[in-house]
């Protein structure tokens, strides 16, 4: 036990004196947490730039671009007849979205307004953004032409449909922020102790053949888990709260999640460790894996979307399972029950990987 205890603070005393460790490993959770959620603290894109393309000319028209003017959320750079030059400004990246308003929009709408539209051009270059412009059109669109119907009321027998309210369930303020963040912090917390164990087994193994008997394996693997532990609490409780993201959907199935998701973490780091002889290629190999691994987890683009090889390989990483729960339990508030496959899947993963860490450590 005295050993344990002793190589147990080892580790912290070699992480402290081991600065671009030390860096990673117990500043890098700190200083991603405050700068990283920084730039999305406005949560929805501000000032989209479209184009309104008016063919009609006509009072209804005008109502409509006076209406989309007032919403903070879109900025008309122009207003032309001619669609063949907003569309050039939009492939030009110049602007983000046309508003098509065709001829004859304010009669036909009054003859036969199931047959009369309205055409929306959106860029896809930029989906997170322009699903902002779409959203802010509809709003505008809706009043005036529910407005410019009522008044011809006793001409017309059409009446407009009842509007539809999108009410989001998890991210109340349909932010960008809220909705990227909560998928990006247990990947934070995987690529910090990913690089901060390699690092330090690496720079063990460049001065000396590091053969670690098992209490010191286990006081290394004990401090390394603390420190990710305390991580994740710091991500998943202060800075959700700091920035009023979406948290606390199931507590207890976090508490639980977090030391099963931080023991696969240390076992993955410490078995792929092995493979290095020096710490800086530590980091040329492993710093490049943050994009492919958020990726594949199916936050940015849908695993169902992807080759089905690519669904098959992102199942096999840990990261994939970890970032899908946490998201369901902090955001979402699903029962542990739920979760219980991805949490067996890591917990047999960290084994596993713990065990082929220890012996590989041991092999000459």
């Amino acid at each position: 036990m005295k050993s344990f205890i002793f190589y147990f603070f080892k580790t912290f005393k070699d992480i402290k004196g081991f600065s671009a460790v030390f860096t990673t490993l117990v500043l890098g959770s700190i200083l991603y947490g405050f700068f990283y959620p920084t730039a999305y603290k406005a949560q929805q894109a501000e000032n989209l730039p479209i184009i309104v393309v008016d063919q009609d000319q006509s009072v209804l028209t005008n109502q409509i671009i006076s209406t989309i003017r007032s919403n903070p959320n879109i900025q008309i750079t122009e207003v032309t007849s001619n669609f063949l030059e907003a569309q050039q400004h939009v492939q030009a990246q110049k602007a983000d979205a046309i508003l098509l308003l065709p001829e004859k929009l304010s009669s036909d709408l009054l003859a036969n307004p199931k047959s009369t539209g309205i055409g929306l051009y959106l860029s896809s270059a930029y989906l997170i953004r322009v699903k902002q412009i779409a959203s802010g059109l509809a709003v505008s669109l809706e009043d005036v032409i529910q407005n410019h119907i009522e008044q011809f009321g006793k001409i017309s027998h059409f009446r407009p449909e009842l509007p539809i309210h999108q009410i989001p369930l998890f991210n109340t303020l349909s932010g960008y922020g809220s909705y990227i963040f909560p998928s990006v912090a247990p990947l934070i917390i995987h690529q910090t102790i990913l690089l901060g164990v390699g690092m330090l087994i690496a720079g063990y193994r460049e001065k000396f053949i590091w053969k670690p008997r098992p209490s010191e394996f286990f006081g290394f693997f004990t401090a390394i888990f603390t420190i990710g532990c305390l991580a994740c609490f710091y991500l998943f409780g202060f800075i959700f709260w700091l920035y009023d993201y979406p948290r606390g959907g199931n507590f207890l199935g976090m508490l639980i999640a977090v030391p099963i998701f931080i023991t696969c973490v240390i076992g993955l780091s410490m078995f792929i460790a092995t493979f290095f002889d020096m710490p800086e290629r530590v980091g040329h190999v492993l710093v490049p894996t943050s994009i492919v691994l958020f990726l594949l987890s199916g936050t940015s683009w849908p695993l169902q979307s992807m080759p089905l090889f690519l669904q098959w390989f992102s199942l096999c990483l840990p990261s994939t399972h970890a970032i899908q729960m946490f998201v369901q339990l902090n955001q979402m508030g699903v029962p542990v029950a739920i979760v219980i496959p991805k949490l067996l899947f890591l917990s047999v993963t960290g084994v596993l990987l713990l065990i082929l860490a220890y012996i590989k450590l041991h092999k000459r």
